[in-house]
């Protein structure tokens, strides 16, 4: 559906500039923004390289394996149905550090792998099961210690102080997940009392 949407306003926007005589704008604005999302997507590879590369190393290190030894208790807490043992956890784990430290993209394949698990503890159903739904809550919202891919934006763009936005970042990442997993939660036992009756 958001297909049929992104090309209804692309088609609309060209007939637009088409019979107000502005294409020559539009192609002006297309070669540009391609320019700029090359220079944006290389610069961006660089400072995910680092980032990637020392999480290899704090993974070598054991300090990955620290965290999400530190996270098992709170991780066991938000899904219940995960039994102690199931490869999903490490998943959720790996995915939920992943996105502490701002690497969406390294996150990402773990988030995938970790809902392909708990899909197969689901029996396989194409609906989401209670803990499938709390990773997506958490994923949404979830805690970032450090932005990374914003701060290699704000490199890229110029900014004097590209770190600024680290503490309003952990403020507003962590108001963020507090009321998604509230929400969360208040739905799910919302369902229970339902079920009950």
């Amino acid at each position: 559906m958001v297909n049929y949407i992104w090309m209804g306003m692309l088609v609309i926007g060209f007939i637009t500039a088409m019979l107000n005589g502005r294409m020559d704008e539009v192609n002006a604005s297309l070669f540009k923004s391609t320019q700029e999302a090359v220079t944006l997507s290389l610069g961006l590879v660089s400072v995910l390289v680092f980032w990637l590369g020392l999480m290899k190393i704090a993974e070598k290190g054991g300090l990955l394996e620290k965290l999400a030894a530190l996270f098992r208790p709170l991780v066991k807490r938000l899904f219940p149905d995960v039994p102690n043992n199931h490869p999903a956890l490490g998943y959720i784990l790996s995915n939920m550090v992943a996105n502490l430290f701002g690497l969406g993209n390294a996150a990402t394949p773990m988030g995938i792998k970790a809902m392909e698990q708990l899909k197969q503890l689901n029996g396989g159903k194409n609906e989401a099961s209670r803990s499938m739904i709390t990773l997506l809550a958490i994923n949404t919202s979830s805690i970032t210690l450090i932005p990374t891919t914003i701060i290699a934006i704000r490199m890229n763009y110029g900014s004097a102080t590209p770190t600024d936005i680290v503490g309003t970042t952990l403020l507003a990442t962590a108001i963020s997940t507090v009321f998604a997993l509230s929400i969360d939660r208040y739905f799910y036992y919302r369902s229970k009392r339902r079920e009950r009756r």
